[in-house]
């Protein structure tokens, strides 16, 4: 039940995008439409605790990273794939964003940010690049991908 609730979700939050652009304005708008604080939001941070211990979130593990695709591009989020990954206090591995990246800030312990970032939405713009980094504690980070597109540099 708790992976089709959290396919729901994801497909509600991907129709609310649309074809909107990946810019900051999106950002403000899912913070508005799916704050922090409200039932959307902290529906799926419990669905990540709790595919994780069904083993559908972040059932693989790399560098210290735990991840996972619950959702390919195609399926409940139309065109985009939906990652989670679990991250303690570390700079993960550099990648570029060809369609850009929308995502979901949960701290798990402490007052964990991403990329000095607070729990809650950010947005990265088409052919942006990052090192991720989570300090101040441990997240989940749950990414929408158009395309599903993600390209690992190796830097």
């Amino acid at each position: 039940m708790s992976r089709e609730a959290f396919n729901e979700i994801m497909g509600r939050v991907a129709a609310a995008i649309g074809d909107k652009p990946l810019d900051e304005a999106l950002a403000r708008f899912l913070n508005e439409s799916f704050p922090a604080e409200g039932e959307d939001f902290q529906a799926v941070e419990a669905l990540c605790r709790e595919g994780e211990e069904e083993g559908w979130i972040c059932n693989r593990e790399g560098g210290g990273i735990k991840f996972s695709r619950p959702v390919k591009p195609g399926a409940e989020a139309g065109t985009f794939s939906v990652d989670v990954v679990r991250m303690p206090s570390m700079k993960g591995p550099h990648h570029v964003h060809p369609l850009g990246e929308i995502g979901m800030i949960m701290p798990i312990e402490g007052e964990a940010e991403f990329d000095d970032r607070p729990r809650g939405w950010y947005v990265y713009g088409p052919g942006t690049a990052h090192w991720p980094t989570v300090s101040k504690g441990e997240a989940y980070v749950l990414y929408l991908l158009p395309e599903g597109q993600i390209e690992f540099t190796g830097k």
